[in-house]
């Protein structure tokens, strides 16, 4: 019996040194971080990922304490990937609410997909808690980039397409200016050269790299409809690129009808010859090198033939043979 309460004392004991251990460490040790700290949780990180990389960086003393709060109070779910400031001497528990409760939170990841328009990245800009899409949106439309001495009409297809880490406090200007700039990193070095042998500017190499990339499926038709396209400039014959028409219509549509053929825009290439004046979207650097390095092709057609790629041909003729076998 003498044991017995004995060992029933030790572990009394025990368990209560290890519940001022565990108090101290989350509640009472204000010790770290020693000074303020940035942490950035990239993508897909688990919330196991994300404890390693409080310690490693000095945020928390103590990571099994820290587990165990996390476990206690079942808030191991992912934390939203993104940047986090810490400021000197914060407790373990007050890390882990500033961690969840986004207080901490500096700046988050924004994905721009390729062929994104300047209106789909002021929506996703305000999707993810940035601002006003109107207010991105506009920023984009009056905003100009100087591109080897020609000025743009607006930012649309100047906005490289990438995945950001944007302050959350950034206005509109500034996420422009962001993803300018990366288009002026990524923009290849001979892309003036290049647009000059072609007879257009680097702008009007970036609107034909829109329509590539909003018409291509596959990279191999990339430089073949980019061909296509110069081709047609050459002989002043009007583009016919459904992806124009679609851009100014006022909303989205999976088909083109015959009254969108006949409207009076800007950007209906069946009704008027030459590029639209401005891109059409956000191209990737694949489609740019396509505008900048077209395939020596002499076909003026193409159309889309199932399995993501397109035929191209020489002649109406043939042109109108490949439709009928395609779109049956």
């Amino acid at each position: 019996m003498r044991i017995a309460a004995a060992a029933a004392g030790l572990l009394a004991l025990l368990a209560l040194a290890t519940g001022v251990w565990w108090w101290h460490a989350v509640y009472g040790d204000a010790s770290h971080p020693a000074q303020s700290t940035q942490v950035v949780v990239e993508r897909g990180s688990s919330f196991t990922r994300v404890e390693a990389q409080l310690a490693d960086s000095g945020v928390i003393a103590d990571p099994l304490a820290f587990r165990l709060l996390v476990r206690l109070r079942h808030e191991d779910a992912d934390v939203r990937a993104g940047e986090y400031r810490f400021p000197p001497h914060e407790s373990e528990n007050e890390v882990l609410h500033a961690l969840l409760s986004g207080g901490a939170e500096v700046a988050r990841w924004v994905a721009v997909p390729e062929g994104f328009t300047a209106k789909q990245i002021a929506e996703r800009l305000q999707a993810q808690g940035f601002g006003s899409s109107d207010a991105f949106a506009d920023a984009f439309s009056r905003g100009s980039l100087d591109v080897d001495g020609t000025k743009t009409a607006s930012l649309e297809g100047f906005l490289f397409p990438s995945t950001y880490l944007v302050p959350t406090d950034a206005t509109p200007a500034q996420v422009a200016k962001i993803m300018t700039d990366e288009f002026l990193a990524k923009l290849p070095a001979d892309a003036a050269e290049r647009a000059r042998g072609l007879h257009v500017t680097v702008p009007q190499a970036v609107t034909v790299a829109s329509m590539v990339e909003r018409e291509a499926k596959v990279e191999a038709d990339r430089p073949l409809i980019a061909g296509v396209i110069y081709n047609r400039l050459k002989l002043e014959m009007p583009l016919e690129i459904d992806a124009t028409i679609e851009y100014a219509l006022p909303e989205h549509q999976t088909e083109i009808t015959r009254s969108d053929l006949a409207m009076d825009s800007p950007y209906n290439t069946y009704l008027h010859a030459g590029l639209p004046p401005t891109p059409i979207a956000n191209p990737g650097l694949p489609s740019v090198e396509a505008a900048l390095h077209p395939a020596k092709t002499d076909a003026l057609y193409y159309v889309y033939c199932g399995g993501g790629r397109h035929v191209f041909a020489r002649t109406l003729a043939e042109h109108q043979a490949n439709v009928a076998r395609c779109l049956k």
